[in-house]
């Protein structure tokens, strides 16, 4: 294989290392202006110095799996078989740190995003297929999580839900502003958003008497893996697919290179172990938060066909509801405190704000890197959200609110469906000696990701049919 007339069979690692800065300026350097931006102090300073430094990548990332897609199983899941699915959200949180850390390997390694390396490293037919397919995939998380911030207003401030559709798409705003104050800005706003949803639901586990589980029952639901229940099989494929997303790979790939770091073997090392650091430590977050929700979910909603509401009206709980409307409605009556949910749609708008920040973030990633093309991030924005709004507020008005589920729905069936795309290429590329030289995963670090990517894509076609029925039973109205 060659790239620009020049072997591979020496590494591509060290093509790309001779080529830098000139190949990041003929190719585009991943997320322009924010690229190699953020200091690195020397490998002799102290652990925590040089933690602070890392940290950020992966909490962006984290996000994606928090975000309103992952709700919806999540509730489902606790409503219907209490805390037996958590194991499920465990191992689902496992795969992910998995696929995230071969992600952050590959961009650290190469000087390159997962994009790039497609495009540099593929045939050429393979390019507007596969960039069509994570153009599509970042199209559906950012309706997911419109859909999410638009409910989250509506339900704190009664605004209709198409308006409220409208008012989200505004926030370019907030990200133009961010990016003109750098990459460390932008980490921190998420990790003000990340410690909203954390603190929420912080207070409703530990602190609210109504809502505190009993943490044996929950740790020993979690040492149980099982499908002993009907229906558990298909929610379960459905966690799996909400938690790991795309886009997500081709994003940390990218962002981990927002750090300066030097090109000789110990400074990646060094770079590859504080990343691997960061991964672990914000996927464990996420993975608590996603726990969280299954748990209080469980907690309030399990055994229960319909509940009362303090305006008089009856929410029963059907297996094919809107988990998110239900749970906020239910929460002040069942609990007999308006405080959880209140903290419940708070936690679930700095969800939506935060994941649709960084899902703009993956679709620039996505078009430089496969295609060379430059846009301006307003303009960016503004596609990214169009081909979210448009769609949303046609359905909403036609149909009504209650098809937000749906449209939720429907995104998450499309993400199913594109995710091996981007699992086997990562795979292919983070285990090759030829392109990631002596930073090749080997041993139980590729195991574990080729054991992931073939678990995800057997469980993707397990639930083709049902899939496709849910779609067609979506676009036909049904």
């Amino acid at each position: 294989m060659t790239t620009g007339g020049v072997s591979c069979s020496r590494g591509y690692i060290l093509e790309t290392r001779q080529k830098e800065p000139a190949g990041a300026a003929e190719g585009g350097a991943p997320l322009e202006g924010l690229h190699a931006t953020v200091a690195v102090p020397p490998r002799q300073a102290g652990f925590w110095r040089q933690w602070r430094a890392f940290v950020g990548p992966a909490v962006l990332i984290s996000v994606g799996y928090m975000d309103p897609g992952n709700w919806g199983t999540d509730l489902a899941g606790g409503a219907r078989y209490r805390y037996g699915l958590l194991w499920v959200i465990a191992l689902a949180s496992a795969m992910a740190v998995v696929l995230q850390v071969l992600a952050a390997r590959l961009g650290v390694a190469t000087g390159r995003d997962l994009a790039q390396c497609c495009r540099d490293l593929f045939p050429r037919w393979m390019r507007w297929p596969n960039w069509i397919a994570m153009e599509l995939a970042v199209a559906a998380t950012d309706l997911a999580e419109l859909l999410g911030s638009a409910v989250a207003l509506n339900l704190l401030f009664h605004i209709p839900v198409a308006w409220a559709i409208l008012l989200t798409a505004a926030d370019v705003l907030l990200l133009l502003a961010l990016r003109g104050l750098g990459m460390r800005m932008i980490e921190a706003v998420i990790a003000v958003f990340v410690a909203t949803i954390g603190i929420s639901y912080a207070v409703e586990i530990f602190v609210l008497p109504e809502t505190r589980p009993d943490f044996l029952e929950v740790g020993g639901a979690l040492l149980k893996p099982g499908l002993r229940d009907q229906g558990m099989a298909l929610l379960a494929i459905g966690i799996i697919g909400a938690t790991v997303m795309p886009h997500n790979l081709f994003l940390h790939s990218a962002l981990v290179q927002t750090r300066k770091l030097q090109r000789d073997d110990a400074s990646i090392r060094n770079a590859i172990r504080f990343n691997t650091i960061d991964s672990i430590s914000a996927l464990a977050a996420a993975f608590i938060v996603n726990a969280a929700i299954l748990v209080l979910a469980g907690m309030v909603f399990y055994g229960r066909d319909h509940v009362v509401t303090a305006a008089g009206r009856v929410v029963a709980f059907t297996e094919g509801g809107d988990w998110i409307r239900m749970a906020h409605l239910t929460l002040a009556p069942l609990l007999g405190t308006s405080l959880a949910s209140t903290l419940f749609a708070v936690a679930l708008l700095a969800s939506g704000q935060s994941s649709t920040i960084t899902g703009t973030l993956a679709g620039q990633v996505v078009m430089e890197g496969f295609m060379h093309w430059r846009l301006r991030p307003w303009v960016r924005r503004m596609i990214s959200r169009m081909l979210a709004v448009v769609p949303a507020i046609l359905v909403v008005s036609i149909r009504g609110a209650d098809s937000v589920t749906d449209l939720v729905n429907f995104s998450q069936v499309i993400l199913c469906l594109l995710l091996p795309l981007a699992l086997f290429p990562l795979l292919y590329l983070t285990s090759s000696r030829k392109v990631m030289g002596r930073w090749a995963s080997g041993g139980w670090l590729a195991a574990a990701g080729w054991g992931s990517a073939l678990l995800i894509t057997a469980l993707d076609l397990y639930s083709l049919p049902a899939s496709l029925k849910e779609a067609w039973r979506i676009i036909t109205q049904g």
